[in-house]
Protein backbone atom coordinates (compact mmCIF):
# COMPACT_ATOMS: atom_id res chain seq x y z
CA UNK A 1 0.00 0.00 0.00
CA UNK A 2 2.92 2.20 0.67
CA UNK A 3 4.51 1.66 -2.48
CA UNK A 4 1.21 2.21 -4.55
CA UNK A 5 0.78 5.46 -3.02
CA UNK A 6 3.94 6.72 -3.46
CA UNK A 7 3.53 5.56 -7.04
CA UNK A 8 0.55 8.04 -7.52
CA UNK A 9 2.26 11.07 -5.91
CA UNK A 10 4.96 11.21 -8.28
CA UNK A 11 4.53 13.60 -10.84
CA UNK A 12 4.05 12.81 -14.69
CA UNK A 13 6.94 13.61 -16.75
CA UNK A 14 5.76 14.89 -20.44
CA UNK A 15 8.23 15.10 -23.39
CA UNK A 16 9.32 18.23 -23.93
CA UNK A 17 6.97 20.20 -26.57
CA UNK A 18 9.85 20.99 -28.72
CA UNK A 19 9.68 17.15 -29.27
CA UNK A 20 5.96 16.75 -30.23
CA UNK A 21 2.98 18.05 -32.35
CA UNK A 22 3.78 20.21 -35.09
CA UNK A 23 7.17 21.54 -33.38
CA UNK A 24 8.40 17.99 -33.18
CA UNK A 25 7.57 17.19 -37.03
CA UNK A 26 9.37 20.54 -37.78
CA UNK A 27 12.15 20.09 -35.82
CA UNK A 28 12.40 15.68 -36.90
CA UNK A 29 11.37 16.68 -40.55
CA UNK A 30 13.12 20.10 -41.68
CA UNK A 31 15.85 20.56 -39.13
CA UNK A 32 17.17 17.25 -37.97
CA UNK A 33 20.41 18.12 -39.49
CA UNK A 34 22.69 20.83 -41.27
CA UNK A 35 22.08 19.84 -44.21
CA UNK A 36 18.27 19.51 -43.94
CA UNK A 37 18.16 22.48 -42.21
CA UNK A 38 20.28 24.53 -45.43
CA UNK A 39 17.76 23.08 -47.64
CA UNK A 40 14.46 24.17 -45.62
CA UNK A 41 16.14 27.55 -45.81
CA UNK A 42 16.79 27.65 -49.55
CA UNK A 43 13.71 26.46 -50.15
CA UNK A 44 11.64 28.41 -48.21
CA UNK A 45 13.67 31.25 -49.87
CA UNK A 46 12.72 30.08 -53.14
CA UNK A 47 8.84 29.82 -52.64
CA UNK A 48 8.93 33.27 -50.61
CA UNK A 49 10.54 35.14 -53.83
CA UNK A 50 8.26 33.57 -56.17
CA UNK A 51 4.77 33.00 -54.66
CA UNK A 52 4.26 36.12 -53.14
CA UNK A 53 5.55 37.99 -56.00
CA UNK A 54 2.38 35.45 -57.88
CA UNK A 55 -0.42 36.07 -55.49
CA UNK A 56 0.21 39.48 -55.74
CA UNK A 57 0.14 39.26 -59.60
CA UNK A 58 -2.74 36.62 -59.70
CA UNK A 59 -5.25 37.55 -56.79
CA UNK A 60 -4.16 41.46 -55.51
CA UNK A 61 -3.66 43.57 -58.44
CA UNK A 62 -5.40 41.34 -60.82
CA UNK A 63 -8.40 42.37 -62.97
CA UNK A 64 -11.56 39.97 -63.00
CA UNK A 65 -14.55 42.34 -64.19
CA UNK A 66 -15.06 42.03 -68.30
CA UNK A 67 -14.87 46.13 -68.72
CA UNK A 68 -11.80 46.87 -66.24
CA UNK A 69 -8.51 48.35 -68.07
CA UNK A 70 -6.12 45.45 -67.19
CA UNK A 71 -3.37 47.80 -68.49
CA UNK A 72 -3.45 50.28 -65.78
CA UNK A 73 -3.27 47.77 -62.93
CA UNK A 74 0.15 45.49 -63.37
CA UNK A 75 -1.41 42.51 -62.46
CA UNK A 76 -3.42 39.44 -63.62
CA UNK A 77 -6.21 40.48 -66.18
CA UNK A 78 -8.82 37.41 -65.56
CA UNK A 79 -10.95 39.81 -67.58
CA UNK A 80 -9.96 38.02 -70.86
CA UNK A 81 -11.99 35.15 -69.28
CA UNK A 82 -14.96 37.01 -68.26
CA UNK A 83 -15.64 38.69 -71.32
CA UNK A 84 -14.66 35.70 -73.63
CA UNK A 85 -15.67 32.53 -71.87
CA UNK A 86 -18.74 31.57 -73.83
CA UNK A 87 -15.94 32.02 -77.06
CA UNK A 88 -13.20 29.76 -75.39
CA UNK A 89 -15.45 27.19 -74.02
CA UNK A 90 -17.97 26.61 -76.69
CA UNK A 91 -16.34 28.24 -79.64
CA UNK A 92 -18.87 29.70 -82.40
CA UNK A 93 -21.76 27.52 -81.66
CA UNK A 94 -24.98 29.56 -81.21
CA UNK A 95 -24.78 31.66 -78.26
CA UNK A 96 -28.40 31.91 -78.04
CA UNK A 97 -28.87 28.50 -77.43
CA UNK A 98 -26.00 27.78 -75.24
CA UNK A 99 -28.39 26.07 -72.73
CA UNK A 100 -27.87 23.03 -75.21
CA UNK A 101 -24.00 22.17 -74.92
CA UNK A 102 -24.05 23.26 -71.40
CA UNK A 103 -26.55 20.47 -70.82
CA UNK A 104 -25.09 18.17 -73.05
CA UNK A 105 -21.84 18.52 -70.64
CA UNK A 106 -23.89 18.24 -67.15
CA UNK A 107 -25.22 15.18 -68.43
CA UNK A 108 -21.85 13.71 -69.36
CA UNK A 109 -20.20 14.67 -66.18
CA UNK A 110 -22.84 13.36 -64.57
CA UNK A 111 -22.52 10.21 -65.73
CA UNK A 112 -18.92 10.25 -65.11
CA UNK A 113 -19.18 10.78 -61.42
CA UNK A 114 -21.50 8.32 -61.31
CA UNK A 115 -19.53 5.43 -63.25
CA UNK A 116 -16.78 5.92 -60.79
CA UNK A 117 -18.69 4.10 -57.77
CA UNK A 118 -18.75 0.19 -58.71
CA UNK A 119 -22.00 -0.33 -56.79
CA UNK A 120 -23.81 1.51 -59.70
CA UNK A 121 -22.28 -0.69 -62.22
CA UNK A 122 -25.28 -2.57 -63.74
CA UNK A 123 -27.29 -3.02 -66.79
CA UNK A 124 -29.37 0.30 -65.32
CA UNK A 125 -26.41 2.32 -65.97
CA UNK A 126 -25.36 1.14 -68.98
CA UNK A 127 -28.98 2.21 -70.58
CA UNK A 128 -28.91 5.53 -68.89
CA UNK A 129 -25.39 5.87 -70.76
CA UNK A 130 -26.89 4.89 -74.14
CA UNK A 131 -29.92 7.07 -73.68
CA UNK A 132 -28.14 9.83 -72.54
CA UNK A 133 -25.44 10.10 -75.64
CA UNK A 134 -28.34 10.24 -77.64
CA UNK A 135 -29.63 13.06 -75.73
CA UNK A 136 -26.44 14.96 -75.74
CA UNK A 137 -26.27 13.93 -79.49
CA UNK A 138 -29.94 15.21 -80.11
CA UNK A 139 -28.96 18.83 -78.10
CA UNK A 140 -25.57 19.38 -79.98
CA UNK A 141 -27.34 18.71 -83.44
CA UNK A 142 -30.25 19.66 -83.20
CA UNK A 143 -32.79 19.34 -85.95
CA UNK A 144 -35.30 17.50 -84.60
CA UNK A 145 -38.15 18.06 -81.75
CA UNK A 146 -38.43 22.05 -82.90
CA UNK A 147 -34.19 22.18 -82.05
CA UNK A 148 -32.50 24.71 -84.48
CA UNK A 149 -30.06 22.52 -86.28
CA UNK A 150 -26.14 23.11 -85.72
CA UNK A 151 -23.45 22.14 -88.14
CA UNK A 152 -20.85 20.10 -86.20
CA UNK A 153 -17.95 22.09 -88.08
CA UNK A 154 -19.55 24.95 -85.54
CA UNK A 155 -18.90 22.66 -82.50
CA UNK A 156 -16.00 23.73 -80.72
CA UNK A 157 -14.00 24.53 -76.97
CA UNK A 158 -14.48 22.17 -74.03
CA UNK A 159 -17.02 20.10 -76.38
CA UNK A 160 -15.32 19.36 -79.04
CA UNK A 161 -12.44 18.36 -76.40
CA UNK A 162 -14.72 16.10 -74.71
CA UNK A 163 -15.75 14.70 -77.55
CA UNK A 164 -12.39 13.19 -79.14
CA UNK A 165 -11.28 12.62 -75.56
CA UNK A 166 -14.27 10.50 -74.03
CA UNK A 167 -15.23 9.25 -76.84
CA UNK A 168 -11.87 8.37 -78.31
CA UNK A 169 -10.53 6.66 -75.53
CA UNK A 170 -13.28 4.69 -74.56
CA UNK A 171 -13.16 3.44 -78.26
CA UNK A 172 -9.51 2.77 -78.09
CA UNK A 173 -9.08 0.64 -74.75
CA UNK A 174 -11.46 -2.31 -76.45
CA UNK A 175 -9.49 -1.75 -79.80
CA UNK A 176 -6.04 -2.06 -77.82
CA UNK A 177 -7.16 -5.66 -75.96
CA UNK A 178 -8.21 -7.05 -79.45
CA UNK A 179 -4.64 -5.83 -80.77
CA UNK A 180 -2.54 -7.30 -78.15
CA UNK A 181 -5.17 -10.67 -77.85
CA UNK A 182 -3.94 -10.45 -81.78
CA UNK A 183 -0.84 -9.98 -81.05
CA UNK A 184 -0.26 -13.05 -78.85
CA UNK A 185 -2.36 -15.13 -81.11
CA UNK A 186 -0.82 -18.77 -82.85
CA UNK A 187 -2.62 -17.34 -85.80
CA UNK A 188 0.21 -16.20 -88.11
CA UNK A 189 -1.84 -13.75 -90.21
CA UNK A 190 -3.84 -12.03 -87.13
CA UNK A 191 -0.78 -11.83 -85.39
CA UNK A 192 1.24 -10.37 -88.54
CA UNK A 193 -0.85 -7.91 -88.93
CA UNK A 194 -1.68 -6.74 -85.13
CA UNK A 195 2.38 -6.40 -85.00
CA UNK A 196 2.59 -4.51 -88.30
CA UNK A 197 -0.09 -2.39 -87.57
CA UNK A 198 1.01 -1.84 -83.89
CA UNK A 199 4.65 -1.00 -84.84
CA UNK A 200 3.58 1.50 -87.71
CA UNK A 201 1.44 3.27 -85.03
CA UNK A 202 3.78 3.75 -82.53
CA UNK A 203 6.36 4.49 -84.99
CA UNK A 204 4.99 8.12 -85.90
CA UNK A 205 4.02 11.08 -84.08
CA UNK A 206 -0.05 11.41 -83.44
CA UNK A 207 0.27 15.17 -85.60
CA UNK A 208 0.99 13.02 -88.96
CA UNK A 209 -1.69 10.73 -88.40
CA UNK A 210 -3.95 13.74 -87.79
CA UNK A 211 -2.04 15.51 -91.05
CA UNK A 212 -2.71 12.42 -92.96
CA UNK A 213 -6.42 12.20 -91.71
CA UNK A 214 -6.82 15.91 -92.95
CA UNK A 215 -4.97 16.17 -95.57
CA UNK A 216 -4.06 12.53 -97.47
CA UNK A 217 -7.10 10.99 -96.67
CA UNK A 218 -9.44 13.08 -98.58
CA UNK A 219 -7.83 12.80 -101.92
CA UNK A 220 -7.72 9.06 -101.63
CA UNK A 221 -12.31 9.35 -101.29
CA UNK A 222 -14.28 9.33 -104.53
CA UNK A 223 -15.36 12.71 -106.16
CA UNK A 224 -18.23 14.76 -104.09
CA UNK A 225 -17.77 12.23 -101.20
CA UNK A 226 -15.99 14.46 -98.28
CA UNK A 227 -16.24 13.30 -94.52
CA UNK A 228 -16.28 15.86 -91.51
CA UNK A 229 -12.57 16.66 -90.17
CA UNK A 230 -13.80 15.89 -86.46
CA UNK A 231 -14.81 12.36 -87.50
CA UNK A 232 -11.28 12.01 -89.41
CA UNK A 233 -9.56 13.52 -86.66
CA UNK A 234 -11.08 11.24 -84.14
CA UNK A 235 -10.61 8.16 -86.00
CA UNK A 236 -6.97 9.12 -85.60
CA UNK A 237 -7.15 10.15 -82.32
CA UNK A 238 -8.16 5.47 -81.63
CA UNK A 239 -6.13 4.26 -83.62
CA UNK A 240 -2.99 5.89 -81.81
CA UNK A 241 -4.01 5.48 -78.80
CA UNK A 242 -5.32 1.71 -79.05
CA UNK A 243 -1.20 0.97 -80.79
CA UNK A 244 0.21 2.10 -76.99
CA UNK A 245 -3.05 0.49 -74.76
CA UNK A 246 -1.96 -2.53 -76.90
CA UNK A 247 1.34 -2.68 -75.66
CA UNK A 248 0.44 -2.29 -71.98
CA UNK A 249 -2.28 -4.82 -72.23
CA UNK A 250 -0.08 -6.95 -73.44
CA UNK A 251 2.54 -6.32 -70.69
CA UNK A 252 -0.29 -7.75 -68.26
CA UNK A 253 -0.71 -10.58 -70.70
CA UNK A 254 2.60 -11.76 -70.55
CA UNK A 255 2.70 -11.41 -66.80
CA UNK A 256 0.10 -14.04 -66.28
CA UNK A 257 1.17 -17.44 -65.14
CA UNK A 258 1.02 -20.68 -67.14
CA UNK A 259 -0.95 -22.38 -64.36
CA UNK A 260 -4.12 -19.85 -64.69
CA UNK A 261 -4.06 -21.14 -68.43
CA UNK A 262 -3.89 -24.49 -67.12
CA UNK A 263 -6.46 -24.85 -64.50
CA UNK A 264 -9.06 -22.60 -67.27
CA UNK A 265 -8.13 -25.78 -69.41
CA UNK A 266 -8.67 -28.36 -66.74
CA UNK A 267 -12.29 -27.02 -66.15
CA UNK A 268 -12.93 -27.20 -69.54
CA UNK A 269 -13.20 -23.70 -70.36
CA UNK A 270 -12.47 -22.70 -74.06
CA UNK A 271 -10.57 -19.60 -75.22
CA UNK A 272 -12.72 -16.82 -75.23
CA UNK A 273 -13.87 -18.10 -71.93
CA UNK A 274 -10.62 -18.04 -70.45
CA UNK A 275 -9.80 -14.73 -71.62
CA UNK A 276 -13.07 -13.10 -70.35
CA UNK A 277 -13.45 -14.86 -66.80
CA UNK A 278 -10.03 -15.74 -65.94
CA UNK A 279 -7.02 -13.87 -68.09
CA UNK A 280 -8.09 -10.47 -68.92
CA UNK A 281 -9.54 -9.78 -65.13
CA UNK A 282 -6.23 -10.16 -63.77
CA UNK A 283 -4.16 -9.01 -66.31
CA UNK A 284 -5.98 -5.80 -66.50
CA UNK A 285 -5.88 -5.36 -62.95
CA UNK A 286 -2.15 -5.13 -62.90
CA UNK A 287 -1.68 -2.84 -66.01
CA UNK A 288 -4.48 0.26 -64.55
CA UNK A 289 -1.77 2.36 -63.49
CA UNK A 290 0.39 2.14 -67.10
CA UNK A 291 -3.28 2.06 -68.86
CA UNK A 292 -4.33 5.16 -66.70
CA UNK A 293 -1.04 6.84 -67.88
CA UNK A 294 -1.87 6.40 -71.47
CA UNK A 295 -5.34 7.83 -71.64
CA UNK A 296 -4.09 10.88 -69.68
CA UNK A 297 -1.30 11.29 -72.30
CA UNK A 298 -3.80 10.61 -75.06
CA UNK A 299 -6.40 12.92 -73.44
CA UNK A 300 -3.29 15.90 -73.40
CA UNK A 301 -2.83 15.40 -76.97
CA UNK A 302 -6.25 16.23 -78.01
CA UNK A 303 -5.37 19.64 -78.28
CA UNK A 304 -2.99 18.83 -81.26
CA UNK A 305 -6.08 18.59 -83.01
CA UNK A 306 -5.29 22.93 -83.70
CA UNK A 307 -2.94 22.09 -86.03
CA UNK A 308 -5.25 20.76 -88.41
CA UNK A 309 -7.22 23.82 -87.42
CA UNK A 310 -10.31 22.61 -85.64
CA UNK A 311 -11.33 24.55 -82.51
CA UNK A 312 -10.77 22.67 -79.72
CA UNK A 313 -10.28 24.37 -76.44
CA UNK A 314 -6.71 25.80 -77.04
CA UNK A 315 -7.97 26.71 -80.51
CA UNK A 316 -10.90 28.86 -79.59
CA UNK A 317 -8.67 30.68 -76.72
CA UNK A 318 -5.98 31.45 -79.74
CA UNK A 319 -8.76 33.70 -81.70
CA UNK A 320 -9.45 35.25 -78.80
CA UNK A 321 -6.26 36.29 -77.96
CA UNK A 322 -5.60 37.50 -81.72
CA UNK A 323 -7.97 40.33 -80.87
CA UNK A 324 -5.88 43.23 -80.30
CA UNK A 325 -7.82 44.13 -76.94
CA UNK A 326 -6.39 40.79 -75.28
CA UNK A 327 -2.95 40.77 -76.85
CA UNK A 328 -0.34 40.97 -73.85
CA UNK A 329 -2.49 38.81 -72.12
CA UNK A 330 -2.14 35.28 -73.07
CA UNK A 331 -0.46 33.50 -69.86
CA UNK A 332 -4.33 34.16 -67.81
CA UNK A 333 -5.84 32.72 -70.75
CA UNK A 334 -3.27 29.59 -70.94
CA UNK A 335 -3.42 29.29 -67.34
CA UNK A 336 -7.23 28.66 -67.56
CA UNK A 337 -7.33 26.49 -69.80
CA UNK A 338 -4.36 24.60 -68.14
CA UNK A 339 -6.77 23.89 -64.85
CA UNK A 340 -9.62 22.41 -67.11
CA UNK A 341 -7.12 20.07 -68.42
CA UNK A 342 -5.43 19.24 -64.65
CA UNK A 343 -8.88 18.99 -63.36
CA UNK A 344 -9.78 16.29 -65.83
CA UNK A 345 -6.50 14.69 -65.58
CA UNK A 346 -6.71 14.59 -61.31
CA UNK A 347 -9.85 12.97 -62.07
CA UNK A 348 -8.46 9.89 -64.29
CA UNK A 349 -6.10 9.41 -62.01
CA UNK A 350 -7.98 9.60 -58.90
CA UNK A 351 -10.25 7.24 -60.55
CA UNK A 352 -7.27 4.85 -61.13
CA UNK A 353 -6.12 4.95 -57.54
CA UNK A 354 -9.49 3.97 -56.30
CA UNK A 355 -10.39 1.42 -58.94
CA UNK A 356 -6.73 0.00 -57.90
CA UNK A 357 -7.55 0.02 -54.07
CA UNK A 358 -10.79 -1.91 -54.66
CA UNK A 359 -9.40 -4.29 -56.95
CA UNK A 360 -6.47 -5.23 -54.91
CA UNK A 361 -6.51 -8.81 -53.15
CA UNK A 362 -3.43 -7.95 -51.15
CA UNK A 363 -2.04 -10.78 -53.62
Amino acid sequence: MELHAKNENKEIIKPPISSVGVLGWIRENLFSSPFNTILTIIIISILWFSIIPFLKWALIDSCWLPDSNCRETGGACWSVISSNYKIILFGFYPQNILWRPITAIFLLVSLLIISRNRNYWNAFLGYSWIISLVIMGILLKGGVLGLESVDIERWGGIILTLLLSVFGLTAAYPLGILLALGRQSKMPVIKTFCVFYIELIRGVPLISLLFMSSVVFPLFLPEGVSINGILRAQVAIIMFTAAYIAEVVRGGLQGMNKGQFEAADSIGLNYLQTMRLIILPQALKIVIPPSVSVLISAFKDTSLVVIIGLYDLLKTTQSTLSDPKWMGFSAEAYIFIAIIYFVCCFFMSNYSRKLEKELDTGL
